[in-house]
Order: structure tokens, then sequence, then C-alpha cells
């Protein structure tokens, strides 16, 4: 059993001065220091001014088979971006071996990510994910839309979703990716949920992420017509989009960007009891705008924030992700917004990732963050904490201390 007294407890939107925890494997208590010291003594460790306690930071949603990227991909807009992928996936992929893959591991461990879901394409990052610290959602990704190559790819698929379910290690959980609506078959996507139905896994999915993708499923038009007819060989689209919300409609689904989706599709999203993942640089980066967060407020969505990988993004930060956010959204109030962005990146995701922690009260894992900051602290905690420096002292995972 440990006792951490601190300077401030924050969770769940909730500032604590002057609090401390004790726990082991999972928080047994939260209270007043004093309560702790009378009934602890020498038994608690005093942290001292400036010290802050947060629940670990949970990265809903990256690619780290991408990691290797830099300066290969180009940036500004969707098509251009997507056609440099293509062009240089074989090269990126083969560059990042497990050593590349650890190191963003490790990166998101230095910025106090205590728990991650990682999205594999091809399976190559799934040892350093096994190997990880954290807790780990490891989502096997499904993609293909050529109907003739649907027993293939879906071979393929199931070969590395049952690698990942032979894993048997505490804090690690396959899980199903569906790629999005324009690049799997609809008799693809049905075998796969009804498996993960079956096995209760979690899923995810990408899902409106740019005007391409609304155009093309919508008209069979726009700038994704040519990509197809080239690269595939397909004029029509492999699904509406209503058709495939509702393939998901009896498992609840971290859908990632939605920032074209309409009311129809947010309707279907609230209805199905699914949640949005937010990725704010990788949506600026692509030129793809930016996610109504007023709007997913009023369908009462909950809405999740993540760095999405590398090819899309600078760094695998939560910190300055919602940074990014802050100065993004500008309609929002402040500190309603610093707040909602803290809870995106804590409670609400691993409510989403059906992971036990995300917040400081009894019960939960002790997955925990220890900051110490250089300045008063005072009801703009939030704020502040996402734009001042901070030093991450100590991350704890399960009550053990990693860092």
């Amino acid at each position: 059993m440990q006792i951490l007294l601190s300077d401030t407890i924050f969770t769940d939107g909730t500032i604590l001065r002057d609090h401390g925890i004790v726990f082991d494997k999972t928080i047994l208590e939260v209270a007043p220091n004093d309560d702790l010291r009378s009934r602890f003594g020498a038994q608690c460790t005093e942290l001292g001014e400036g010290s802050v306690l947060l629940p670990g930071l949970i990265n809903p949603h990256v690619h780290l088979e991408f990691s290797a990227n830099r300066s290969t991909l180009t940036y500004g807009e969707f098509m251009p971006w997507l056609s440099s992928v293509i062009a240089s996936r074989d090269e990126l992929i083969n560059e990042c071996d497990d050593a590349c893959t650890t190191r963003a591991i490790e990166t998101m461990l230095s910025n106090g990510i205590t728990a991650f879901g990682a999205v594999s394409s091809y399976g190559f990052d799934l040892d350093p994910c096994l190997k990880a610290p954290q807790k780990v959602v490891f989502f096997n990704e499904l993609i293909g839309s050529d109907p003739a190559m649907a027993d293939a790819l879906y071979a393929n698929f199931q070969e590395r979703l049952f690698a990942s379910q032979e894993i048997k290690r505490e804090g690690f959980h396959p899980a199903v990716a569906i790629h999005s609506p324009y690049s799997v078959h609809r008799i693809l996507i049905q075998k796969a949920l009804k498996y993960a139905k079956e096995k209760d896994l979690r899923v995810t999915a990408h899902f409106m992420e740019s005007l391409a993708e609304r155009e093309w499923l919508d008209n069979d038009s726009g700038a994704f017509q040519p990509f197809f007819q080239n690269f595939l060989k397909q004029s029509k689209a492999a699904n509406t989009a209503n058709e495939f919300l509702s393939y998901f409609s009896e498992i609840p689904t971290l859908f990632t960007h939605a920032i074209q989706a309409n009311h129809e599709e947010l309707s279907a999203i609230k209805e199905g009891g699914h949640s949005i993942i937010h990725c704010p640089i990788s949506n600026r980066l692509l030129g793809n705008g930016a996610l109504d967060l007023q709007r997913l407020d009023t369908y009462t969505i909950p809405w999740l924030c993540g760095t999405d990988g590398m090819s899309s993004n600078y760094t695998l930060d939560l910190f300055e992700e919602m940074k990014a956010a802050l100065f993004m959204h500008t309609q929002h109030d402040l500190l309603t917004l610093a707040n909602s962005l803290f809870q995106s990146v804590t409670v609400q995701a691993a409510t989403a990732l059906r992971l036990n922690c995300g917040t400081i009260a009894p019960m939960y894992d002790a997955d925990i963050l220890m900051l110490r900051v250089n300045y008063p602290i005072n009801e703009q905690l939030p704020i502040h904490l996402i734009l001042q420096p901070r030093i991450i002292e100590s991350v704890y995972i399960q009550g053990e201390k990693i860092i």
C-alpha cells in the first residue's frame, strides 16, 4: 500500500486541494492530507508544493506502424496526403521496426499516456504493444473493398486478430477496427462485426473524415472518384454512410473524426451508444476542418481526444493535442473546454475503451500521474495544465511506479 499526499488532485473536472490517495493496485481511498497523516503517519509520502495528481492519460487512437514518418508525407489537403501515404507506405512501414515502435510507445509514456488504442493495419506492432507497460486496446484493422479479394483479405485479418487473441497479459485487449465505409466491403464488415459481437471485442472505425469521403459515399463523385477508378477500378462506393452505420447498431463503437457527419448520421451514432474520437492536429494537417464539438454536445455524444499517428501528426502528446483543440474551438468557453478536454483523455476515453481507469476514485485502477508545476494553483488549473510547462515526475500503472 502506498499513500501520496499532494498539493492538488485534479480528476473528473474537480480540483481537490491538500488531498492525497491511498492505493495498491487499485485506488483505495481519497481523503484530505491531514486525515491521512493522522491515520498513517510515516507511511505517507509528502509530495510538496506544486504537486498535482492526475489520472493517467488515455490515447484512444494511434497508428504506431507509421511512427517513422517525419517529413515524408504531404500535408495540407486530404487527397495529396493519401496519395503520398500510398506512394511511401512500404518505405515507412519498413523503416519502423520494433525499436521504432517501442520508442513511440515510450514517448507516449513519458507524456503521461498510461493506456492507448493502437490501430494496427499489418500486425507489425503486436510485439512492442505486448511488451508495453501501458494498457493496450489492440485494434486489428480490416480493409478491402474489392469483393473478388474478400476471402483473402478476411483470412489475413483473421490471422492477425487470432495472433493478438493468443496473447495473455493483463491490460492487453484484442479488438477490431473497420477502416472506413469507403474502403471495406459490406460482406467483410458484417463478418468481422459478427465475430466481434460473439467474442465481446471492442470496435473502432474511421468515419466521415474528409469532404472527399462525403461526396464519394453520397454521390459516387468528387476527389475520390479518380482515386478509386485508377487504383481499384471501382466506380461506386462500397457502402453508403447510413448502411455503414447500420452494421454497428448493436455494437458500441469508437468512430474517429466524423467531421463531415450529418444530422441523420449523428442521430444514429447517438442511438447506437457510440462515441467519437477527435484528432484536432491530424484534422488540421490534412485540411479536413474542425469537428463541431458543440454539435456533439447537443446530441449528447461522448467525444474523446486522440493523437492519430505520426503519419498525420508531429507528436504523440495528448497535452499538445489538447492545446491545439483549445485554440481551434474558439466558440467554446475556455475553462469549460479545458475541463472537457481533460475528461476526453481520461474518464470518457476509459469508458469508451471499457477500461477500469481514467479517474482517481476508489475501486479504479491506480493509473496516476504526478506532475510538478511552478505556478500558483487556482480554479483555472485545467487551462494552465494545458498551456504551461509541466514536469511529469512519476507515472504509476496499476499501482506500479513506471517512471
